[in-house]
């Protein structure tokens, strides 16, 4: 029997997808504004979206997070993504939810990985997507060369004859203007609200089917407990209904909802019945994940839930078990952590833990270690104090064969950095796909690298290119191993006891390598002080003071000025760490240590480890 589908007209759910730093949040910003959202004069803040302190932060979108704007009487949800490949399982939650898709593209940089990345996610979706060439003000920008390379990348990615006639415009987001033609005169956005109303699809639905509504993402409120964030697929809800929630496992979890709320501009309003096609947040559910499907008792038809890639990247987490445990930390315990952690499990579907022998550590997975920095950084200022390891690449095996994730790497730099940027990738395993020199100064060239290669390289990229390189990637795949580098020739500089770091010690130590402490910073046995400028690991006395006599010295003495140090934020450090050494993490501080904090037992595992690789 054919499905009756039909659409509802009053609503537009749209995603918003692109590369880091290409417009996204500030679009958002000038729709809400010319929507009507905020009264005239009203003081309101930039990047609205962007509501975490990390995000605003390090200017970058983290999580996606839905909000809505209304036009001609339509209502219009707006689906903030992240832009970078780390927050990929955003991307594909987000994804879920919408009916089409808005791809922003920068007029001067053009596509990059990541667009390529959220994009293909968007094409694999099956969604409709329109093209917005954003910041045409730029000095630099090239607005019909860009088109015709959005062009090359949809071929790129078998886009079907009908997402390759796509609509285009052309846009200042900062300024809240989007034309048709370039030499347009407009100051407004009434063309793209126009076009989504006129090109985007209205939600489907079958009138015939039941209630069936997609949990895309997970809230929680001190009021009204955990809340479950999706679209209605079909049918319609009220609130005090009993529904059933059916699991992964097909179980049926019976549930009444105790309000609905739908989103208004930014806030969440409550009403009594949801319609279809609408993204909803229900409250009074407990055992609810993200994939899950509430649909009613009478006939529960679960929905496809939602697919995302499998981890590349794992790090253990422990508790911290330095002499200066506890000190500064609000949460210390396993038990804490391992919450913590499962709980962000239900939050980030692209984040998985795994439960060690010990219940003292976890391993962490993710998509890259940019993710995991962030649970981290934000673990840390909720109070939590823990040990993390380097971040590994996760292999997989077959046919007796290591494979190991592969990034397809692009690199902007000066010509003058061309050597020493291919030397650095050549010897971390990396093949050159491509060489494209513009003739201005500048050229862009494509490696294919393995995972493990870019963790702690992207710093050294920097200093090397002076600040003025840029590099990008995605996952290509899975490939052979490609054998073993070295990861770091500079051994540690490890203190090999407890106390204060005193100036005359530091001072004395300057000439073995860079510090990374400043006087009067206490330290335990183990604890890493410095990098040292050989490869093997030296033990000192950081709190050696001068030994004063009663001879007096020929000249004066000097005060004692120490150099400046190497400062290390939190993704600094995970770089910087070996496979025997761990970060520790606190609310105030970062410490860099050795796993083992026992220099003698350090050096009974060493003599083990060779003895075993002589065998």
């Amino acid at each position: 029997m054919k499905k009756n589908i039909q659409h509802n007209d009053k609503l537009r759910n749209i995603a918003i997808i692109a590369h880091v730093d290409h417009g996204k949040t500030t679009l958002v910003d000038a729709m809400f504004r010319q929507s009507g959202l905020f009264r005239e004069g009203q003081q309101v803040d930039d990047r609205l979206m962007d509501s975490m302190d990390l995000e605003r932060e390090r200017g970058i979108t983290i999580s996606a997070k839905n909000c809505s704007v209304n036009w001609k009487g339509v209502k219009i949800n707006i689906i903030d993504t992240p832009g970078h490949a780390d927050f990929g399982g955003e991307v594909e939650r987000a994804l879920s939810m919408a009916d089409s898709a808005i791809l922003l593209v920068d007029a001067s940089e053009g596509p990059l990985p990541q667009t390529r990345f959220v994009l293909k996610k968007t094409f694999e979706a099956n969604l409709p997507v329109m093209v917005i060439i954003n910041k045409i003000d730029r000095k630099d920008a090239r607005p019909d060369e860009v088109l015709d390379m959005v062009y090359d990348l949809f071929i790129d990615l078998d886009a079907t004859e009908k997402q390759l006639d796509f609509h285009y415009l052309y846009a200042i987001g900062r300024d809240g203007i989007v034309k048709k033609q370039l030499d347009e005169d407009v100051d407004n956005l009434t063309v793209l609200f126009d076009l989504i109303l006129e090109e985007m699809p209205a939600p489907s639905y079958d009138p015939q089917a039941p209630f069936q509504m997609l949990v895309s993402d997970l809230g929680y409120s001190d009021y009204l407990g955990r809340l479950a964030i999706g679209k209605i697929f079909n049918g319609s809800a009220k609130s005090n209904e009993n529904l059933v929630c059916i699991n992964e496992d097909n179980k049926l979890l019976p549930l009444k909802v105790s309000k609905i709320q739908s989103y208004d501009g930014m806030a969440l309003l409550p009403v009594e019945q949801a319609q279809v096609g609408d993204i909803i947040v229900l409250s009074g559910i407990e055992d609810v994940k993200i994939g899950d499907t509430i649909c009613t008792k009478l006939e529960p038809v679960p929905l496809k839930r939602i697919t995302v890639d499998e981890p590349t990247v794992s790090m253990q987490f422990s508790i911290c078990t330095s002499p200066f445990a506890g000190r500064e930390g609000k949460y210390v315990q396993s038990r804490k952590i391992r919450e913590r952690l499962l709980k962000e499990t239900l939050m980030n579907v692209a984040i998985e833990v795994e439960e060690s022998k010990t219940d003292e550590s976890f391993t962490v997975k993710g998509r890259g270690e940019l993710q995991l920095a962030i649970l981290i950084e934000t673990m840390r200022r909720e109070g939590f104090e823990l040990c993390v390891g380097r971040p590994k690449v996760i292999y997989k095996y077959k046919d007796k064969k290591i494979l190991e994730p592969i990034e397809h790497l692009f690199v902007d730099c000066g010509e003058d950095f061309l050597g020493v940027v291919t030397e650095k990738l050549s010897i971390r395993k990396g093949k050159m796909l491509n060489l494209v020199n513009n003739g201005k100064g500048r050229v862009r060239i494509e490696f294919s690298i393995p995972s493990r290669s870019l963790i702690g390289y992207r710093d050294e990229f920097m200093t090397d290119t002076r600040g003025t390189g840029i590099m990008n990637s995605y996952l290509s795949g899975y490939e052979e191993h490609r054998g073993e580098f070295p990861v770091r020739y500079t051994g540690s500089i490890v203190s090999d006891r407890q106390g204060k770091a005193v100036p005359y010690a530091l001072f004395n130590l300057e000439p073995r390598g860079q510090l990374l402490i400043e006087p009067g910073t206490p330290v335990y046995e183990g604890m890493i002080v410095g990098e040292h400028n050989r490869h093997q690991d030296i033990d000192v006395n950081a709190c050696k003071e001068k030994k004063l006599t009663n001879m007096r010295a020929s000249g004066k003495d000097e005060s004692v000025i120490c150099s400046p140090i190497k400062a290390m934020t939190l993704e600094k450090a995970l770089h910087f760490i070996r496979d025997d050494e761990m970060v520790e993490v606190t609310p105030i501080s970062i410490r860099l240590r050795k796993s083992v904090l026992n220099a003698s037992q350090r050096q009974v595992l060493k003599a083990k480890q060779k003895k075993m690789e002589q065998e």
